[in-house]
């Protein structure tokens, strides 16, 4: 009997980054495991500019003076050692805005290939250190992902979706999600951050219990 496992998430969320990859590790040693994952929108920065923001200039106005912002990334580097997942902060350039990203992961999702897209943006983010609010980025994400590079660059160059993604954006944060990553599952049960993979092995043995 399959589960509903529900992610909301956004693709510069560095626990979201090392949330996926945890969750990943648990899913490689059930291999039978019953969950239908769907990710959904959650930015962290609905109000970012189209064109994004200058990544040190925002690090320094949301954490403060450069100590701060190494103290705030140490976990996220440790994390990231510990789970051999690359990350690139040197490379990272820009804060970008992530609502075409969020779109793309929508439209992939119609199309079934919603988590390569997820795991292709987060690669490109945080190993990378590409600009996934460009739409050149975009549009290579999803070819690679087997998504028609032509049909995504009109939706891209159109509004399709977007009020639709700020709508849903702003409905869980009205339901009580104050941040990311988040995971629902079943429809009932919500666990909040970026869960241990021995967490989530002990979820999976007790639904395959059950």
């Amino acid at each position: 009997m399959s589960t509903k496992l529900d992610i909301f998430s956004d693709p510069v969320c560095p626990w979201c980054y090392i949330g996926k990859a945890r969750l990943e590790r648990a899913l490689e040693q059930r291999p039978d495991h019953p969950l239908i994952i769907e990710w959904h929108p959650f930015m962290l920065n609905p109000t970012m500019p189209p064109e994004g923001m200058d990544r040190r200039e925002y690090l320094q106005a949301k954490f403060g003076p450069p100590d701060e912002v190494v103290r705030v990334h140490l976990p996220i580097v440790q994390a990231c050692e510990e789970l051999g997942l690359p990350l690139e902060l040197e490379k990272m350039e820009r804060n970008p805005s992530t609502l075409n990203a969020q779109r793309l992961i929508h439209w992939a999702g119609l199309e079934g290939h919603q988590n390569a897209v997820v795991s292709a943006l987060f690669r490109a983010n945080f190993a990378e250190g590409r600009d996934i609010g460009e739409r050149d980025t975009l549009l290579d994400i999803a070819e690679r992902a087997g998504m028609d590079r032509a049909v995504t660059a009109r939706l891209l160059d159109s509004d399709a979706d977007a009020d639709d993604i700020r709508a849903r954006d702003a409905d869980i944060r009205a339901r009580g999600l104050q941040g990311v990553p988040a995971f629902i599952l079943g429809r009932q049960y919500v666990l909040n951050g970026a869960q241990p993979v021995d967490t989530w092995l002990n979820i999976l043995d007790q639904l395959a219990a059950a």
